[in-house]
């Protein structure tokens, strides 16, 4: 009986391991909020989001202590008109990577809770339908680094 249980627990771990191997594994990059005037009510936040398991993933919400919401929103042309629309889950597949940029998906920062100044580093939670919660640092370049590719050279 000693020797079944035994091989019961082996066989326990190796199914855990396996489970575990299938997790998504949600990577940040490239993590920055340019400058907004001093009393914007709002900021942009972009970003790369990677999966680089095996199985997908849906990013539900994202939150931070520095603003009173955060919401991914997608820029999209309506009859001639630029609109943002905001996305209420964001699936992300094995290998996929998906780029948060100026005129596309963007986080929309509301309420900043404090001024947000060029230096600053501020951590904004991704809420994932698997359960995790993956933390991400975004910096806040100076106003003139954060322009065309010159943000790119400072990462």
């Amino acid at each position: 009986m000693k020797a079944l249980c035994r091989v019961f627990s082996v066989l326990l771990v190796f199914l855990l391991a396996a489970d575990a191997l299938a997790a998504a594994r949600i990577e940040v990059s490239n993590a920055w909020i340019p400058q907004a005037p001093p009393g914007a009510p709002m900021l942009a936040g972009y970003l790369t989001l990677a999966n680089s398991g095996d199985t997908a993933v849906s990013l539900l919400a994202a939150e931070s202590e520095r603003f009173r919401t955060v919401s991914v929103h997608r820029t999209v042309i309506e009859n001639g008109v630029s609109r943002m629309r905001e996305l209420n889950r964001l699936e992300i597949a094995p290998g996929q990577e998906i780029k948060f940029a100026p005129g596309g998906m963007h986080l929309m920062l509301m309420q900043p809770r404090s001024e947000v100044i060029a230096g600053d580093r501020i951590q904004i939670t991704f809420l994932l339908s698997d359960g995790q919660r993956v933390p991400a640092i975004f910096e806040v370049p100076a106003a003139e680094a954060a322009t065309g590719d010159a943000h790119e050279q400072h990462h």
